[in-house]
């Protein structure tokens, strides 16, 4: 199975989902515990979520497999995401419950992630690079959307509920201020509640890719699952919650495409 699958659209909006994937090769899977095979911490349904990407005009690229074969929103190189504070790796070895995902003695050796970064890491950022080298050929300014889920509560993360929408941008560093301005005045006053780099201030991602002074701006999206789905297995999609949620989540994309136009 290939790493990702690849929209091609038609505005200078490429949308990145690299948790909504769910496949686990065989070989990975038969060392993995019963409560890991579950997959609890997959962005669950967001392409489902995001239905309206088409009617934009978004590229749009959707990672295969699992996060816990292989982390595309962590550095190659295992740097930590946020300095002291608990991070998961590259090929994670525990689930965000701090529950083993591999059988005893079982889980990869550096070889293993190495291999697995290059099959399924390295192709999903060839694409990502590829694909705003294309856009920048042809608009000045794009914006790169980094679509993301949790659950509100993870008390290894973060205490308390997490806010309903959780803008992350670096501390304002990967997109311009008119972009980060327009995606949130957009979630507010929606009736639920945001945070503007909080306590996820945008992935790897993010950060690798936003250079707004290059023309590309980049803005993570943590979405709380409680807007949207039950939290619990089997992690069923709420469409009665969905339609309050996708419509605020269509305004916030739209206004950082139309704050593109406002940069010189």
């Amino acid at each position: 199975m290939e790493a990702f699958r690849f929209r091609q659209g038609r505005t200078p909006l490429l949308v990145s989902m690299p948790h909504v994937g769910t496949y686990v090769p065989p070989e990975i899977a038969e060392r993995m515990t019963a409560q890991a095979l579950r997959l609890p911490d997959t962005d669950w349904h967001i392409e489902e979520l995001y239905d309206f990407l088409d009617g934009l005009g978004a590229h749009v690229i959707v990672a295969t497999h699992s996060r816990y074969v292989v982390d595309l929103n962590r550095d190659p190189q295992g740097k930590p995401l946020y300095a002291g504070a608990d991070n998961t790796e590259l090929c994670p070895t525990s689930t965000f419950a701090q529950a083993p995902i591999y059988l005893e003695g079982l889980h990869p050796d550096a070889a293993e992630v190495e291999a697995r970064s290059q099959r399924w890491w390295q192709p999903y950022h060839a694409k990502i690079e590829s694909a705003l080298r294309d856009l920048r050929s042809q608009y000045d300014q794009v914006l790169l959307w980094d679509a993301h889920s949790i659950r509100s509560r993870v008390p290894r993360f973060f205490d308390g509920q997490l806010p309903d929408l959780n803008v992350g941008t670096a501390g304002g560093s990967t997109a311009a201020p008119d972009v980060l301005q327009a995606v949130a005045g957009a979630g507010e006053g929606s009736g639920y509640s945001q945070v503007v780099d909080g306590r996820f201030k945008g992935g790897y991602i993010t950060r690798k890719y936003g250079r707004p002074e290059e023309g590309v701006h980049a803005v993570q999206l943590e979405l709380s699952w409680a807007t949207y789905m039950e939290e619990d297995h089997p992690f069923r999609f709420r469409e009665d919650l969905a339609e309050g949620i996708r419509p605020v989540l269509r305004r916030m994309v739209e206004a950082g495409v139309t704050a593109l136009d406002r940069i010189g």
